[in-house]
Order: C-alpha cells, then structure tokens, then sequence
C-alpha cells in the first residue's frame, strides 16, 4: 500500500505539472470506492482460495521443494494462468460480469487500477490456478506467484509513461500494452490480456500495438460513477435477458457465451461486429 500510494502520488504531481487531465473527481471517488470494496471481499474470499488449494494439495501427484528453479517454474505457470483467465474475463460472459468493472473508467490512470472487482473470486476466477497445488507447487506459493502478478500490473495503468525499450516492450506487459487492452475502440478489444508477460499474447494471437490515441470505458454504455451500479447492473441486465429468452439453453448461452450474444440478435459479440469490416 505505501508504494502504492508513493505512485499515486508522482502521477498526479505530474499531471498536475504538465496541466494533463488524467483525473477527474468524481471518477476518481468511484473508484477508491470500488477499490476498498474489493480489497474488503478478496481478502475474506482469499482465505477460503487458499483453504481450497492447501485440499487440492494433499492429491499432488508429485512433490516440489522451494527452490529458486521451482519459484520460477511457479512465475511462469502462474502467469500463463493469469492470462487464461483474463482472456476467459473478456470472451466468457459470466466472467465479464465481474471484470468489466475493472474497465469501467473512461479515465486510464493509476486510480483506474484499483477498480477491483468485487465478485471475481465468487465466479471460479481461483480455479485457473488450482491445477497448480495439484501438480505439486505449494499452495501459499500459488497465493504469493498470484498476488504478484497482480501487483505488477498497478503501474501499466498510466498514460504518462510512453514506451519503454523495445526489448522490454516484446516481452513484458507494458503501458503501452495495457492501454490497448482497456481502450474501448472496436478493433481493439480482447487484446493483450498478458499479466507479467506479453508472449503468451504473441504466442496466442492476441497481441495488439498501440499505435494511435485510445478512448477507454465499456463500449456502448455511458458513463457512469456509482460504485453499485457498476458492480451489479450488468448482473441485473443478463439474468433478465437470460429469464426472457424463453429456453433454458439461452439462459445458459447468455452465462458461457461471449459478452454481447443474444438469442435474438439484439446485441452483437466483438466478433460478430468485425465480422462485417472483414468480409
């Protein structure tokens, strides 16, 4: 939290300083609201996770010890984790209930970072790593890898840094990266969903350069600052569409389909809607 707050601090200074409009008030409010809320809830939901891994860990089928080569095989495993489920956040659309929060903000700064979800841990976000104990990785160890890669990505939130060396660029996910990823624009969405890593992005086919000024926000909806509106309108719109649809397979489609899908074509998923621009 001290770091946390020490960055918060320089780039406001600096916003500020170069007469920048990174922030805004209200916006700003909504989303320390949002980020104390999901501390609150992550921390309670955090300790049943570890509970479950520390079960799942007593059927490893192999034993590893704490060695620097296994806290590396457990980055890497757990980073490749991470980006499963946050492309899962982005093309499931139980998970993007939670998720979309998170891109809730037409502001991208550091204050943007802390807009956490607060129903993430209760939609299964936790199961992409639990094959992780299973194999042998010690359950506190998954909990640290996991919290780690979550840390990271606080400082990407920002438009004062540009881009960095084009070595580090390649590899690690950057400003510049993570600005694609929450831009609102068409052709850009789904894109770079890496934690620490941009490879698996490159390796999977969801890499995106940034290569113009982006606008941020969920796409198709406006503005909106109210903390509980944000975290559980979405919930209300999809069971009700779920409900009127009127068969339990669209109900179900509505949960494990894409944000967007509609049984009667009133919506339209991202793919859908570059499927024209394509042909």
């Amino acid at each position: 939290m001290p770091v946390i707050a020490i960055m918060l601090v320089i780039e406001f200074y600096h916003s500020l300083k170069e007469n920048k409009s990174l922030y805004k008030k209200d916006d700003t409010l909504c989303s320390i609201v949002l980020g104390v809320g999901g501390l609150v809830s992550g921390f309670f939901c955090r300790i049943v996770v570890l509970q479950l891994y520390v079960l799942v860990h007593h059927y490893k089928i192999c034993t590893l010890d704490n060695s620097w080569l296994v806290w590396m095989l457990a980055f890497v495993a757990s980073d490749f984790s991470y980006y499963w489920f946050h492309r899962s956040a982005h093309e499931v659309n139980l998970f993007w209930l939670s998720h979309s929060t998170h891109h809730s903000s037409e502001q991208f700064n550091l204050f943007t970072a802390i807009r956490l979800p607060w129903t993430s841990q209760l939609t299964g976000g936790p199961l992409f790593w639990i094959w992780m104990p299973f194999v042998g990785f010690d359950p506190a160890l998954v909990v640290i890898m996991s919290q780690l890669i979550h840390f990271y990505q606080f400082w990407i939130h920002t438009e004062t840094i540009k881009k960095l060396h084009p070595l580090f660029e390649f590899i690690f996910n950057t400003p510049s990266h993570h600005r694609v990823h929450h831009s609102s624009d068409l052709e850009y969405l789904d894109k770079n969903h890496g934690g620490i890593l941009i490879i698996w992005d490159r390796i999977f086919g969801t890499f995106k350069k940034e290569d113009r000024t982006l606008k941020y926000g969920l796409m198709g909806k406006p503005s909106n600052n109210n903390p509980i509106s944000i975290v559980f309108s979405g919930w209300h719109e999809l069971i009700t569409k779920a409900l009127r649809s009127g068969s339990l397979v669209h109900a179900i489609k509505y949960f494990v389909l894409p944000p967007g899908w509609s049984h009667d074509g009133t919506s339209k998923t991202v793919k859908q809607m570059l499927r024209p621009r394509e042909e």
